[in-house]
């Protein structure tokens, strides 16, 4: 079983700057950024990206499968080129976080009032 703090360790270990795939993509979205034209196509490339996979992620919500994760992965990538994304990204882990804490607490409350029983 995965615990928060298991995930909480994968998380940052995902996250850390020095990965090699994260030095190399810094280095192409340099050079993008360094032209102007390039920069604004790339933006709107990320942004229909990004949405595309978010608003089909929300689709797929009600249906059994990973729709919430699509969500995320949607929102992941539109946090790549804008600041709202990543807010929102950061607000999104900071309520998963609570609500995971809940249901633990929750599953060890009904644990323990069918012992008790």
């Amino acid at each position: 079983m995965t615990t928060e703090q298991h995930l909480s360790r994968e998380i940052v270990e995902g996250e850390r700057h020095d990965r090699p795939i994260r030095r190399w993509l810094r280095g192409i979205r340099r050079r993008i950024h360094g032209r102007p034209a390039l920069r604004r196509t790339y933006r709107v490339l990320v942004g229909v990206l990004g949405g595309t996979i978010a608003v089909v992620g929300l689709a797929l919500v009600p249906l059994p499968g990973p729709g919430w994760l699509v969500v995320f992965l949607g929102l992941a990538i539109l946090g790549t080129e804008f600041a709202w994304a990543r807010r929102l990204a950061a607000f999104t882990k900071r309520q998963l976080a609570r609500f995971w804490a809940w249901w633990q607490a929750r599953r060890a409350a009904k644990t323990a009032a069918g012992d008790a029983a």
